[in-house]
């Protein structure tokens, strides 16, 4: 399994676990494609599987590091360092 996180904006984001990783998925009407990961999780005591994050199609490669950037304080697996 991989954690999922989907990036939609600035503290709006959905978690999921899926199978498999598609360049491209559909979720709640909207393109998100996949940006980052998988990431296998560290071996410093947090059990994660590995995380992959998906943003929306639209987002410029800058537009994306942003969000992430801002989410990523609250998304414990974007916090851990891979």
């Amino acid at each position: 399994m991989y954690a999922v996180i989907l990036l939609k904006g600035q503290n709006r984001f959905a978690r999921e676990r899926w199978e498999s990783l598609p360049a491209r998925v559909e979720y709640e009407g909207h393109g998100f494609s996949l940006r980052a990961g998988p990431h296998h999780p560290p071996s410093d005591g947090l059990e994660f599987d590995p995380v992959a994050v998906y943003a929306p199609d639209e987002l410029t490669e800058e537009e994306f590091q942003e969000i992430y950037a801002l989410n990523a304080p609250h998304i414990a697996e974007l916090r851990a360092t891979y």
